[in-house]
């Protein structure tokens, strides 16, 4: 290897080595005051279109009230990501509004969004989500528990 090559993979591995996401530590959030209305929600067939040889999927409509323990993290700076961990049944999306304090979004089983980044202000976090799920037409399910949580990544 030449002297520069090593200088650029010194460079890099450098680099990837100071890079933020190397070190997230996430710090899973209590959420357990959040609650949604309705209760429970049943997923509905979404119409076909003219044209369209399949079935669309399903779709469902629920508001989240969503209430965040952040007493522990208050006046320190970080992300919080809404999380939707991946199950054995069919993949869900999800997408949301909110009322101003956390950020609207979308994610997808398996994945995270950022939903607010900066100082936490206060001993909880609050806002309502007006959320839309999603799923193919592959849904198997009558019932189904959604596992959303919230993770904290502090600067």
């Amino acid at each position: 290897m030449k002297k520069g090559q090593l200088l650029a993979l010194a460079l890099a591995l450098g680099g990837a080595l100071l890079s933020p996401a190397l070190w997230a530590n996430p710090h899973r959030l209590d959420d357990s005051l959040s609650y949604t209305v309705p209760p429970n929600v049943q997923m509905q067939w979404l119409p076909i279109r003219s044209g369209q040889a399949y079935a669309g999927g399903m779709e469902a409509w629920v508001r989240v009230n969503i209430r965040i323990d952040t007493r522990s993290w208050v006046g320190r700076t970080g992300r919080i990501y809404m999380v939707l961990p991946r199950d054995q049944a069919s993949d869900v999306e999800a997408t949301w509004s909110s009322q101003g304090r956390l950020q609207p979004g979308r994610l997808v089983s398996g994945e995270r969004a950022l939903v607010f980044a900066g100082a936490i202000p206060g001993a909880t976090l609050e806002d309502q989500l007006q959320v839309r799920l999603r799923s193919n037409a592959d849904w198997q399910s009558n019932s189904r528990r959604l596992n959303f949580h919230f993770e904290l990544d502090v600067d």
